[in-house]
């Protein structure tokens, strides 16, 4: 074998706000293309096929009326939504942080670790706001 440097491992490096922001970055980014687009295509198709099939929608969504799989189903699109709306928030303010690294602004490490530890309480303090107006208005 070679006596080629070797690349530093997983372990050399320390764990910070910033890389969690960046691994939730992609995560979110997947659940937005994999979860929020189906449910997106779902509610738009319903609205768009008429009340009937927008209340049969709104029913599975929820209602969930009945037992077995519209009351399983019912219960999953609601954590769908949920995780969907924090993918969101995650995503966007995420995105945003990115936007101004881009700028070539905030790399500092003190605003880098404030603005990634702000995404991270942001995003789920949005998402619970965003449910709370929704539910309680």
């Amino acid at each position: 074998m070679a006596n080629r440097p070797l690349s530093p491992h997983l372990q050399i490096w320390k764990w910070g706000p910033h890389m969690a922001v960046s691994i939730l970055h992609r995560a979110s980014g997947s659940i937005l293309a994999f979860v929020g687009l189906p449910l997106m295509l779902w509610w738009i198709g319903a609205l768009a096929a008429g009340p009937e099939a927008y209340a049969s929608f709104a029913s599975w969504i929820w209602t969930g009326e009945g037992d077995g799989l519209q009351g399983i189903v019912s219960i999953l699109a609601r954590i769908a939504l949920v995780v969907t709306t924090w993918a969101l928030f995650e995503h966007t303010l995420s995105g945003l942080r990115h936007f101004v690294l881009d700028a070539g602004a905030g790399y500092e490490l003190d605003t880098n670790k404030f603005w990634s530890r702000a995404v991270l309480i942001g995003a789920p303090v949005l998402t619970a706001a965003f449910w709370a107006a929704l539910l309680l208005r």
